[in-house]
């Protein structure tokens, strides 16, 4: 090393941070985050990118906080004093909003998909075909800072808080529309209302039409994945309707028991229905199955 150039400088440790789920490898488990950051790498950001890598691993982003257009957080570097980033993106107009909604309640798969909790590969396609690209285009479409002398763009204080803002997205598909405007309950309302699923009279059925071929002409078929065996096994696992995905799609009626809302009540209940029948059975349910 040159004797004229000072020694690297080192993080100064801290206790509490935000750290990455991933302890080595790639950061990302979904499509929709390897997305953003594939997008990110792609406009030459790559190698300054990995820099913030031990950065998001080792908890020195101290706090992290994302709205609407815009993500902020504080990341402890090698001063006293830690650093303050910013990342921002332009918000979605009402208008633009209004149109990748009603793409979106125009499939019925879609819906059901977002109410699951889960990011339909498909969406990215929606929104371009609005006019509106779901991740940044551009470089120049995100406004990034950092209060480090480090004039480099993304500086690695400022990659950490990408990678852990893809694995926000990660665990809520939705913070990624909210970062563009749009909260989930905000969006799920739209969607029912386009739906017509806002409230459904009694006796009525709700129909999904589906146009596919007559069931005589596709015997020979049916059975038959749609995809090779090679290609099913390479796809990413889809993650597990949360157990009270009914009451997201159909909210109970205002009824309230014991001055709780009928919904307050039944979430512990659904949540209780994927568990192992030994955990919550009694001890005299428990006996009996020990028994057989």
């Amino acid at each position: 090393m040159s004797p004229y150039w000072p020694p690297p400088s080192r993080p100064r440790r801290v206790e509490g941070g935000l750290k990455a789920r991933s302890s080595r490898g790639a950061i990302g488990e979904q499509w929709w985050s390897k997305r953003f950051l594939a997008v990110l790498e792609s406009f030459g950001m790559s190698s300054r990118l990995a820099r913030g890598r031990n950065y998001a691993r080792a908890g020195q982003v101290l706090g992290f906080d994302l709205a609407p257009g815009k993500v902020t957080a504080r990341v402890q570097g090698s001063r006293a004093a830690p650093y303050r980033v910013v990342i921002e993106i332009d918000r979605l107009t009402a208008g633009q909003w209004e149109r990748v909604e009603a793409a979106l309640a125009a499939q019925a798969l879609f819906r059901a998909k977002l109410l699951a909790g889960e990011m339909p590969a498909e969406i990215e396609a929606v929104f371009a075909e609005c006019g509106t690209p779901l991740f940044p285009g551009a470089a120049s479409d995100l406004r990034m800072s950092c209060s480090c002398p480090d004039w480099g763009m993304p500086c690695k204080h400022l990659a950490a808080v990408c990678y852990l803002l893809a694995e926000a997205f990660d665990t809520d598909p939705f913070r990624m529309l909210a970062w563009r405007g749009r909260g989930r309950e905000e969006l799920l309302a739209s969607l029912r209302a386009l739906s017509g699923g806002g409230e459904i009279a009694a006796g009525d059925v709700a129909v999904i039409e589906v146009c596919d071929r007559p069931l005589a002409d596709c015997v020979d078929d049916f059975w038959a994945p749609g995809l090779p065996a090679a290609r099913l096994r390479s796809l990413p696992v889809a993650p597990a309707a949360p157990p009270d995905l009914l009451l997201r799609a159909f909210p109970p009626p205002d009824v309230l028991i014991s001055g709780k809302g009928l919904a307050t009540v039944l979430g512990p209940l659904y949540e209780r229905l994927p568990a192992d029948p030994a955990e919550t059975a009694g001890p005299a349910e428990t006996a009996d199955h020990d028994r057989d």
